[in-house]
């Protein structure tokens, strides 16, 4: 990306001919009209400034969100000093398909494992063991949605545990033995149980299962749901050389992750309702699962809108970062969109189509035309601008050159932004999904580094 003194010198370069040499003014409260740049002396001037402001962010736990059907559970254990203890839970119902062939009563059980897809990981010493358990719901998952804060209650006992140590691996199914007593006994009924005589026989038997990550261990799994995950049995029958097999998995199967936290002793320990936004201290930050995100005030903008007239915006770009050093396994969210909320940090939806409004991307239309034909935000997600992060600066940019121009102009009001992990899909970020429901990734930035960077132009 064209960093800010690349494309100032190309534009001069592209003003003029001649050779013009010009420092630019790097200040947040200088008059930027009294400084210039002299193309034609007694015909034209151009005046081309940089200006660069900090803006306040708050930390707010957002509104419960929904997480069933994720397809995708989050399975961690963190801790922290400015978020605290952080437990994530995957829980999803089985699957058993009515025409698969179950094992006869001569049937010999020869193995057992609990097969589990790892899609994602993420934490800290991947090179040190981290322990994995899987325990038999106790209560069954409705047919309803499910959020962030919502659990079930389990067995405590695993029927299923491993000490797995990822090192270069980030992907992988990995087979877990299963507890010996708890194997003999769903064999047993898989060879001539009615619990296995239908679906609804067996979720009734087995409502489903919770995967935990042990305290301590600091990493999250992204776990699949699907047919790579759930439990295989391999076995014989006398006489017989060819092994068989009968699976469990959880295709098709309802699935959900609820989230803990106990952020006592912490900056955030004072963050304790909903959509309320909270002054932490230098220090703010995100986490994905938890629900944790950042208000981001703009009201600067205006205060700097108001001293200008007259001029063009060429590059406006909002920055946050340099964030705090992390490990090189501890990926943080990969990026963001910007959400117009109220003082409530509700979202501001569209009179058009009631859909929320986010900043749209440079280039993208800023506005439409309601049924009156008057001049509306535009709605359109796929369009939003994305807070993208930069893994070699470690920062977070997003280019909202067109969003100020908009307001200069007046055609939309400036609103404060509610900062969320999700995107749309882009050429330069192709996989998009909503991280807040799909990892328990953060970030911690130091408020003065979140700022918005100005390039404009103006003739006198």
């Amino acid at each position: 990306m064209t960093s800010f003194l690349e494309y100032t010198i190309a534009l001069r370069a592209k003003l003029a001919t001649a050779a013009i040499f010009t420092t630019l003014l790097i200040s947040s409260c200088s008059d930027p009209a009294t400084v210039g740049l002299e193309l034609a002396p007694g015909n034209n001037q151009i005046g081309v400034f940089y200006q660069e402001f900090s803006l306040d962010a708050q930390m707010v736990l957002v509104d419960s969100f929904n997480t069933t059907n994720s397809n995708v559970l989050v399975v961690g254990n963190e801790s922290d000093d400015l978020f605290g203890k952080t437990q994530s839970t995957g829980y999803t119902r089985l699957h058993i398909e009515a025409t698969q062939k179950r094992p006869t009563a001569e049937a010999i059980l020869d193995s057992m494992f609990f097969n589990m897809s790892i899609m994602s990981v993420n934490g800290s010493n991947l090179d040190q063991p981290k322990r994995y358990s899987i325990h038999k719901l106790t209560q069954p998952i409705l047919d309803t949605l499910y959020h962030n804060f919502d659990e079930l209650a389990y067995q405590e006992s695993a029927f299923a545990e491993l000490d797995f140590t990822f090192g270069e691996v980030k992907d992988s199914v990995v087979q877990i033995s299963l507890d010996e007593e708890f194997q003999d006994e769903l064999f047993q009924k898989m060879k001539e149980g009615l619990e296995f005589n239908s679906l609804i026989h067996f979720r009734n038997y087995f409502p489903g299962i919770a995967i935990n990550a042990r305290e301590g261990d600091n990493a999250t799994i992204g776990v699949g749901v699907g047919a790579n995950t759930g439990i295989t049995a391999f076995y014989h029958v006398a006489g017989d050389t060819i092994s068989k097999r009968y699976e469990i998995t959880t295709r098709s199967s309802r699935n959900f992750t609820g989230v803990k936290s106990d952020r006592s002793g912490t900056p955030t320990d004072v963050i304790t309702e909903h959509g309320k936004a909270y002054d932490v201290g230098s220090t703010v930050g995100m986490k994905a699962a938890l629900g944790m995100a950042l208000r981001i005030d703009t009201s600067p903008l205006d205060a700097f809108l108001d001293t200008l007239s007259g001029v063009t915006f060429n590059q406006v770009y909002f920055n946050v970062g340099e964030i705090e050093n992390f490990d090189e396994d501890n990926n943080p969210i990969s990026g963001m969109v910007m959400m117009f909320v109220d003082n409530n940090n509700d979202p501001i939806l569209s009179t058009v189509n009631k859909g929320a409004l986010y900043v749209q991307a440079d280039l993208a239309a800023q506005v439409v035309l309601d049924a009156d034909g008057k001049k509306v935000p535009s709605t359109v997600y796929t369009s939003s601008a994305v807070l993208a992060y930069d893994s070699e600066k470690e920062t977070y940019q997003a280019g909202v050159t067109s969003h100020v121009n908009a307001i200069y102009r007046g055609d939309i009001q400036r609103q404060n932004w509610l900062l969320y992990a999700t995107f749309p899909s882009t050429p330069s970020m192709p996989s998009s999904g909503d991280e807040f429901k799909r990892s328990l990734r953060q970030y911690k930035v130091n408020k003065d580094k979140i700022t918005m960077k100005v390039i404009y132009s103006k003739s006198r």
